[in-house]
């Protein structure tokens, strides 16, 4: 084991990389049947229908959550906590596994990096793991893209023939209104310059002219599709809902309308199943859907759990950002769609974000970290206590008593651990202090035997609102009870939509999916701790059809993020002798 103080991710995985099971070892040791594995180099995808039909009887196994308190921009270590956890239940001996988000190249290649973990608590093989996998993500920017080329294609083709021209090629006027296309373009990187542009520049065989947009692939709903269809069935039947556009009727024109939802569904045929990776110390963890979660889920996918819970004694999957986004949606939305009950949340918390939240000077991705947050200061820590302690409640108000991981830095003092501990335990929570970053599974030990004591516990899971509560009233219970709000303001045009929704059957059973900023309890990112007397403002509401999202819209929510101004990407290169990636992290 490489110390992490001197050696880089990507050397240390590269270390790890040399004993990682085979995908024939993977085979043996997890007994899956030859037509439940397929190879992808040193990697595999699992054939999600064929062992879920083999293991439909076997019971389910623990089903462990991991989400955080409000980070700060560099995030808490939810996944580096998540492979640590799977490390130290592995040097317990137990059958455990779990399921983690792709990595989007956006941030890989900009300034947060990748989302492989860190230190000796990482997912290998790191690179590929960094850079496309088994092509899920490149697979859902096809199939993305497709709809934008047939939806403008047939634009142009509407707008040079006549009814009688269009007959003749099979093909009735959808009158689409150019004012109201609702889908973009996508790129799996972060690229400002992409965020408004004019297409179809050129003569009249060069496509349809309009204001057009692009965001990062991540963000697409065929990912938020991915996240929570059932299986292929479900999948397919999903994409042909995508309302793409609205015609000068107001009436949703979908990718079933262009005819060209069957062929998204067959680029996206290989999605429907998980690529099985590795932790550093060889457990097996599956990775299936993907990071975005603003205004998708932000979760492992369904299929990814429903899968490692069958195949895993336990099973660990994360939660995008902080509890109020990432845990309220996997609480309320994935355990509600899945029939999934979970057994116990960790919550991560770093001593840097409670001084973050108790004052200490802003956090800057790119800049050195302020002096407070590498030298002991109990006031900050005690004042940015508030967070923390507002994160349990969340997770309490489901029926869940959480353990509370405090994610160890080499900079935390014996004292500042302490309070933090102090504290958790007056709250009626666990608490664990985890090396894990560090030492890996062996640093992860208290962590996994707190979480291993607290899957023996009932749990009576308790959604915070019945189905049949109308949307406004959701909002209004999410800003208040998760946020701290004390109530919501409707901007005009998004009551107007709220209202059309609440009345038409067809959105019944559609899920509430908030947008807001991750940076806050808020809307307001600048706002730390526990902001009081505060109200959520609603923008705007969102439809997402094909995923059955209603997406209320608070603040200020960028599709596509700008490249940073040191990103990543400088640092990563290849060794030509070996053929090697380095400087990743």
């Amino acid at each position: 084991m490489l110390d992490p103080r001197e050696y880089k991710d990507w050397q240390i995985a590269q270390v790890a990389e040399k004993n990682m099971p085979t995908p024939g070892l993977w085979q043996r040791r997890l007994g899956l049947q030859d037509d439940e594995i397929i190879p992808y180099g040193s990697v595999a995808k699992l054939n999600f229908l064929k062992i879920m039909q083999r293991l439909k009887d076997r019971p389910d196994g623990k089903y462990i959550e991991v989400t955080a308190i409000t980070p700060t921009p560099f995030g808490e270590g939810k996944s580096t906590t998540s492979i640590g956890l799977i490390e130290g239940l592995g040097k317990m001996g137990l059958n455990v596994g779990g399921c983690l988000r792709q990595p989007s190249g956006g941030p890989t290649m900009n300034i947060k990096g990748s989302a492989a973990g860190g230190g000796n608590s990482l997912l290998i093989p790191m690179t590929e793991f960094s850079l496309g996998l088994t092509g899920d993500i490149n697979d859902i920017g096809n199939a993305h893209n497709l709809a934008m080329v047939a939806l403008n294609a047939r634009m142009q083709h509407e707008y040079n023939y006549d009814d009688e021209n269009l007959a003749k090629k099979g093909l009735r006027r959808l009158d689409i209104d150019k004012s109201r296309v609702e889908w973009n373009w996508v790129i799996d990187f972060a690229a400002q310059c992409l965020r408004n542009m004019t297409i179809g520049l050129g003569g009249k065989m060069d496509g349809f002219t309009m204001s057009s947009r692009a965001a990062i692939t991540v963000s697409s709903e065929l990912m938020a599709i991915l996240a929570v269809a059932k299986d292929l069935q479900d999948l397919r039947e999903r994409i042909g809902k995508i309302i793409l556009a609205y015609d000068k009727k107001g009436k949703p024109v979908t990718t079933a309308d262009l005819e060209v939802d069957g062929a998204m569904a067959a680029w996206m045929r290989n999605t429907i199943n998980p690529t099985l990776c590795s932790t550093g110390e060889y457990q097996p963890c599956l990775v299936h859907a993907g990071p975005f979660a603003n205004i998708a889920i932000g979760q492992s996918s369904i299929i990814g759990d429903r899968l490692g819970l069958k195949m895993f004694d336990y099973h660990v999957t994360e939660s995008g950002f902080a509890a109020d986004i990432g845990f309220e949606k996997f609480w309320n939305v994935k355990c509600r769609l899945s029939g999934l009950k979970p057994n116990v949340s960790v919550l991560v918390a770093t001593i840097r974000a409670l001084k973050m939240h108790g004052g200490g000077p802003a956090v800057v991705p790119g800049r050195p970290i302020p002096s407070e947050y590498v030298e002991e200061n109990c006031g900050l820590v005690e004042a940015g206590l508030a967070n923390l302690l507002h994160h349990i409640g969340i997770v309490k108000k489901s029926g869940i008593k959480p353990v509370v991981c405090l994610n160890s830095f080499a900079t935390d003092t014996p004292a500042e651990v302490d309070i933090v501990r102090q504290a958790v335990e007056v709250a009626g929570a666990r608490f664990a202090l985890s090396e894990h970053w560090e030492k890996g599974g062996e640093g992860a030990l208290e962590l996994a035997k707190m979480v291993k004591e607290a899957c023996e516990e009932p749990v009576e899971l308790r959604y915070l609102y019945p189905l049949t509560m109308p949307l406004q009233e959701r909002v209004d219970l999410i800003a208040r009870e998760v946020y701290g709000a004390v109530g919501v303001d409707w901007m005009p045009e998004a009551l107007v939509k709220a209202k059309a929704f609440e009345v038409d059957p067809y959105y019944a059973d559609f899920a509430t999916m908030m947008v807001k900023t991750h940076l806050s309890l808020s809307h307001d990112p600048t706002l730390k701790g526990v902001p009081k007397g505060w109200r959520l403002p609603v923008r705007d509401v969102l439809v997402y059809a094909g995923a059955k999202f209603l997406c209320p819209v608070a603040g200020s929510i960028n599709l596509m993020p700008g490249m940073g101004s040191d990103p990543a990407y400088r640092r990563v290169d290849i060794d030509v002798e070996t053929g090697e990636v380095t400087g990743l992290f």
